[in-house]
């Protein structure tokens, strides 16, 4: 199935959805343009709905077989996301990964789509509108960083490197109150810990070599299946917080990502004890 989803052809989508409908916006939404969710850094702006409505029509007439599954869809139709593991063909979209950073006009946000085949992630990409490139990946193919210009650039994670000298991102803001304190305390045993409010950047990051590990607590398929199949593809491990494969019906359950098994589970068992 790699061989025959045009991956290209999403991504121009993808771009293409960004200079009409979301950086016109980046900086110029009114008051009236920004709706909280779920609470107060759940946000979703005109720029998101508009970038989804876009996406969505383009992906209709260039992949008319696929089921559409974007973040806004689903927040009216909660229902769709169980297509995600199980329908034949699967695009699922973030328009806008960083909806906070892009609501407070913080240049920390992406467009991101991973495509499903029966219930195997085949395909990943993350836009950086700024920076107008992608990184992507095709199962079984490695991972790439592909710029405006033309130049593609094989990726590759991090060298593992000990506990103690590690450089992360993590999420803990679904965590009970009582656990939160525990759970930033065995952090500290990592150099550094991070979070940019956008996993598409930390995606980015990590594949590109500069972050040691991801870790996070919800597992929405528009923030996750693109990015964990191109670290896997950069030769990053990445597994849920029981040890488990990552699959694209998974909705809970964590996610850790890492350079290698043995820093996944040095880091596991500082965090976790086990």
């Amino acid at each position: 199935m790699t061989q025959t989803f045009d991956i290209d052809r999403l991504g121009a989508i993808l771009r293409a959805a960004a200079l009409a409908e979301i950086m016109p916006r980046f900086r110029r939404l009114g008051a009236g343009d920004i709706r909280q969710k779920s609470s107060a850094i759940d946000l979703v702006t005109e720029a998101d709905e508009a970038a989804e409505r876009f996406i969505m029509a383009e992906c209709a007439k260039a992949f008319p077989e696929a089921t559409f599954v974007g973040e806004e869809s689903v927040a009216a139709d909660y229902g769709l996301i169980e297509k995600v593991g199980t329908d034949d063909l699967v695009i699922v979209v973030d328009p806008i990964d960083g909806t906070a950073n892009f609501a407070a006009g913080a240049p920390v946000f992406a467009v991101m789509a991973a495509v499903v085949s029966k219930g195997e992630t085949i395909a990943g990409l993350i836009y950086d509108p700024m920076g107008d490139d992608f990184v992507q990946a095709a199962r079984g193919e490695g991972a790439v960083m592909k710029q405006a210009d033309g130049t593609v650039t094989s990726l590759r994670v991090a060298a593992p490197v000990p506990l103690g000298d590690m450089v992360g991102v993590g999420s803990h803001s679904s965590l009970p109150a009582s656990e939160k304190r525990e759970f930033m305390a065995r952090l500290s045993a990592v150099k550094v810990l991070g979070n940019y409010r956008c996993a598409g950047q930390e995606y980015r990051l990590a594949a590109t070599g500069n972050l040691h590990f991801n870790l996070y607590q919800n597992l929405m398929p528009w923030d996750h299946l693109g990015g964990a199949l191109i670290l896997s593809e950069a030769g990053g491990y990445v597994r849920r917080l029981d040890g488990s494969a990552y699959r694209p019906g998974h909705t809970t359950g964590g996610l850790l990502c890492a350079a290698d098994e043995a820093s996944w589970q040095a880091l596991h068992g500082a965090v976790y004890g086990g």
